[in-house]
């Protein structure tokens, strides 16, 4: 677990000093900070998606996978409990916190190396996959910071969550890790990020946090007795 406590710390200690200087920034100053995050959001989803959809052998499963997480996210509604829960953290209505906290997790968690770094610490006690990205989510955690707050350090308790689990499932996780499927994953994440840059923007509002549970579809999609399910239901239709 050293290389997730680590990756973990890094984003606390980078979200702190970046709240320190948060403090020192003009308003005027903090719109144009949020109007580069938003649209740097959005160059890093579109380029996730361009880049792994070309990779990808099944290019129809990220979009099934997107219609089944969001009406699971939609029934349970993820996105209100995160909003009151916020609330309760935060009285300041025009506070974005929220969005920066969506799309720091997202930043964090779904990448390549916050999923196979975990496996790879459990399996082979490596932890070189942790250690580059606790020196890359540190340095976007103080970016983010600058302008979202102190509030972004949440995002190192979920990364510490979300890679510990995967830490311990590593013996069942291990062989589904498959490239394709983090290929999938990326491409639904890169989805989700596009998505919070949107949002950050003010362009549209889109309910990302519901959209989440499309990034577990595709392990779910892999586990084989699933997908001789599918594969048979899908073979029905097609004959």
């Amino acid at each position: 677990m050293l290389g997730t406590i680590v990756n973990a710390s890094a984003i606390i200690i980078g979200s702190s000093v970046g709240a320190i200087f948060k403090k020192g920034i003009k308003e005027k100053k903090k719109a144009i900070l949020l109007q580069a995050i938003g649209l740097v959001a959005i160059s890093l989803g579109i380029t996730w998606i361009v880049t792994n959809l070309s990779k990808s052998n099944e290019p129809l499963l990220f979009i099934a996978s997107m219609v089944i997480g969001g009406l699971i996210g939609e029934t349970i509604d993820i996105e209100e409990k995160v909003n009151r829960l916020g609330k309760r953290f935060n009285s300041n209505k025009d506070n974005k916190l929220i969005e920066g906290l969506t799309t720091a997790v997202l930043l964090f968690c779904v990448g390549t190396l916050s999923i196979l770094g975990p496996i790879e610490s459990a399996l082979k006690g490596d932890n070189t996959l942790l250690f580059t990205n606790a020196m890359l989510d540190g340095i976007t955690s103080m970016i983010l910071a600058t302008t979202f707050g102190i509030g972004i350090m949440l995002s190192g308790v979920i990364l510490f969550a979300w890679q510990g689990t995967i830490f311990l499932l590593a013996q069942f996780i291990g062989p589904y890790a498959t490239p394709e499927i983090l290929n999938q994953i990326s491409i639904i994440g890169g989805i989700l990020i596009f998505s919070t840059g949107i949002n950050i923007l003010e362009i549209k509002k889109i309910k990302t946090i519901n959209l989440i549970p499309a990034l577990f579809i595709p392990v779910i999609y892999n586990i084989p007795f699933i997908n001789k399910f599918f594969n048979e239901v899908l073979g029905f239709f097609v004959h």
